[in-house]
């Protein structure tokens, strides 16, 4: 492989006019994006973990009733258990709300701008600091992925 082969294919390649102050706001829009799916995914672990604890109310109910607590385990059972975790709410609605409103015209907002930008390419930035960052040639700082074990003969 010479140093010409050696750089990141098409789809992470600036296209032609595409300036600096472009692909850094490509980059700053991207990463915005990918905190938002990192909240995100918190928002369904908020999820699970609040619906793993209205399930284990119920062995806490059965437990105090077991010990001779019924009236602990009423008020658990009318007071908490499928309880709203907010209003009207449930968690899923919480995440549906959340995906229906911020995230998803969120996302679609972020391709369009890449479509329009940059031919949809993605991770520009992060590509170009790549190509600063590695050491052309170095056996482990290669622009691309290796394309796997070479096919028996």
């Amino acid at each position: 492989m010479n140093d010409r082969d050696d750089g990141p294919d098409r789809d992470h390649t600036r296209p032609p006019g595409v300036s600096d102050t472009t692909v850094e706001a490509l980059g700053a829009l991207s990463k915005a994006l990918e905190t938002t799916e990192r909240a995100r995914g918190h928002l369904y672990s908020f999820h699970q973990l609040t619906g793993s604890a209205d399930l284990e109310l119920d062995r806490a109910v059965d437990l105090l009733r077991r010990a001779g607590h019924e009236q602990w385990a009423a008020e658990v059972l009318r007071e908490i258990l499928g309880r709203n975790v907010i209003p009207g709410h449930w968690t899923y609605q919480i995440v549906e709300a959340y995906d229906r409103s911020y995230y998803e015209p969120f996302r679609d907002l972020e391709r369009r701008v890449r479509g329009e930008l940059a031919e949809g390419r993605d991770h520009l930035y992060e590509a170009e600091l790549k190509e600063a960052r590695r050491t052309s040639g170095h056996p482990d700082h290669t622009a691309l992925p290796d394309s796997g074990p070479p096919a028996a003969g």
